[in-house]
């Protein structure tokens, strides 16, 4: 199990890098050409798509790191064991909601094939999978935590360092 969350965090890191840097192009083109010349008008909309898949695949990288928002001063202070407790139960609850999602997210998708975006052209279901990926990756991540305090091998806190320097 280890390895392959190890690869999907890999996978994610990088994919988490090519979106930042397809945003990074497109607004630097954006201000370079609001600046000296015509701005095309593509770079708006690559802009939100790139956001779109910055989004999807960080999200489960934010919750292995711990990024994401947490109400750890209320389960923390928790006695005895309910803060672990407490962990068990919210990554269930992710992992739970992500899984109920995923049909839903993956009709949102195939609605997409119907459409293109207006500036760039491309199919929107290129573009919606990005929900898509959201939820697969958060809720890969909560049920590597949820086993991994099942089988004992955590305490189900967030791993700040986790693929660090990879």
């Amino acid at each position: 199990m280890g390895q392959f969350i190890s690869t999907i965090e890999r996978l994610s890191r990088f994919a988490t890098g090519i979106a930042f840097g397809v945003l990074i192009m497109a607004v630097t083109i954006q201000v370079l050409g609001r600046t000296f010349f015509s701005s095309p008008v593509w770079t708006e909309e690559l802009t939100r798509y790139a956001l779109l898949f910055l989004a999807a695949f960080g999200v489960g990288l934010s919750y292995r790191s711990g990024d994401l928002v947490n109400v750890d001063m209320l389960c923390e202070s928790l006695p005895g064991n309910w803060p672990r407790r407490m962990r068990i139960i919210s990554a269930f609850a992710t992992a739970l909601l992500c899984f109920m999602l995923l049909i839903p997210a993956w009709k949102y998708t195939a609605i997409g094939v119907m459409q293109t975006s207006p500036a760039i052209g491309l199919r929107m279901d290129f573009i919606h999978v990005s929900v898509l990926i959201l939820l697969a990756s958060l809720f890969l991540f909560s049920v590597a935590r949820v086993l991994s305090m099942v089988l004992g091998q955590s305490e189900g806190r967030p791993d700040p360092m986790s693929g660090e320097g990879a």
